[in-house]
C-alpha cells in the first residue's frame, strides 16, 4: 500500500497521493491521463483531485497498475467493483497489477473462441487469476521479450497454458514450452502470428492478433505529444541497428495494424495506413 508519511509534496492536496517511492515507470498516467502527471524528475503525482465518476475511475485504475504500489487514499482502502481486467475492445483487456521486476510494464488479455491469449504478464494475484478464470481461463502465454516475463510461469501452472519466448531469450524462462527461432514470422495460430524483432533485446517479438492489433512488448510504442511512433534507443539493449532493419522488415511486409499496444510507453489507435506511413518515418528517423 501506499505510504502517507512518504506523500509526494507536488501531488494535489486531497485524499488521492503518489508517495515518493515511485519509480517513474509511467504506468499510473497511461491509465489516468490528465489526472496523473510527471514532476521534473519523471515521477508520478496527480495533477488534480478526481472531480467526476470518470476520473474516480481512473484513479483506482492507477492505484491498482501501480507496480510499487505508490498510488493510494487516505480514507479509502479497496476498490469496489474490481477495475480490472480493463475492456479496452476487440476482446482486448489490459490486465493491471503490473510487476516491479517488469519496471511497470503492461500486460494484456485477448478473449477468443480458440483460447485466450496472455501477451506479457501481471504479478501473481488473485485479483488476475479470479477474473481470467471467469472468462475461461488462458490457453498461451505470449512473451514479448526477457524483460516483462514477470509472474507468468505462476500464471502458465495455474492454467496449464503454453508459454511462447524466443529462444535469443529465454535463459531466464526455462518453463517456456515453445520456443521460436530465427527471424521469419511464425504462425502460433490462425489468429496469432508472431514476429521476431531484434533490437531492444536479441530475442524480442511482436504479436499480431486478428491481423490489426499489434502487440509490441518494448519494441514500438507511441509517443502522444509529438503524434509519432517511437522506439526506445535509451533503453535499447542487444542492437539498435538490428531493431531499425528489424522495424523496416516489418513497415515493409507486415500486417498493416489499426491498434498498437504496449509494454512500456503509449497504446494507440489510428488507421493502417496511417501506422504504415508513421512506422516508415520511424525507421528513417532511426538511422539518423
Amino acid at each position: 500500500m501506499a505510504r502517507p508519511k512518504d506523500r509526494h509534496p507536488q501531488t494535489a492536496e486531497g485524499d488521492w497521493y503518489v508517495d515518493t517511492l515511485c519509480i517513474g515507470c509511467d504506468a499510473s498516467r497511461q491509465v489516468a491521463p490528465g489526472l496523473i502527471r510527471t514532476d521534473d524528475r519523471g515521477r508520478s503525482v496527480f495533477a488534480h483531485q478526481p472531480g467526476n465518476a470518470e476520473e474516480l475511475e481512473m484513479a483506482w485504475r492507477a492505484l491498482l497498475v501501480c507496480p510499487t504500489r505508490s498510488v493510494g487514499n487516505e480514507m479509502l482502502s479497496r476498490p469496489y467493483p474490481a477495475k480490472y481486467p480493463h475492456d479496452l475492445g476487440d476482446g482486448v483487456f489490459r490486465l493491471g497489477h503490473n510487476a516491479r521486476s517488469s519496471f511497470g510494464a503492461h500486460s494484456y488479455l485477448v478473449a477468443r473462441d480458440a483460447g485466450n491469449l496472455m501477451i506479457d504478464s501481471p504479478r501473481w494475484t488473485r485479483e488476475v487469476y479470479g477474473p481470467l478464470e471467469d472468462m475461461g481461463g488462458i490457453s498461451d502465454i505470449l512473451l514479448s521479450h526477457s524483460d516483462d516475463v514477470a509472474d507468468a510461469e505462476r500464471y502458465a501452472d495455474r492454467f496449464g497454458a503454453r508459454v511462447w519466448m524466443h529462444s535469443s531469450d529465454s535463459e531466464g524462462t526455462p518453463f517456456a514450452t515453445d520456443l521460436l527461432t530465427g527471424r521469419e514470422p511464425f504462425k502460433i495460430r490462425d489468429d496469432t502470428l508472431a514476429w521476431p524483432v531484434p533490437g531492444h533485446t536479441e530475442g524480442s517479438v511482436l504479436y499480431f492478433v486478428d491481423e490489426h492489433l499489434l502487440f509490441s512488448g518494448d519494441s514500438l510504442a507511441w509517443n502522444p505529444h509529438r503524434g509519432e511512433l517511437i522506439a526506445f534507443r535509451e533503453a535499447c539493449w542487444y542492437s539498435w541497428s538490428e531493431q531499425r532493419r528489424s522495424l523496416a522488415e516489418v513497415a515493409a511486409s507486415g500486417p498493416r495494424f489499426d491498434r498498437l499496444f504496449c509494454g512500456h510507453g503509449w497504446s494507440h489507435d489510428s488507421t493502417g495506413e496511417s501506422f504504415h506511413t508513421l512506422l516508415g518515418s520511424l525507421v528513417a528517423k532511426m538511422a539518423e
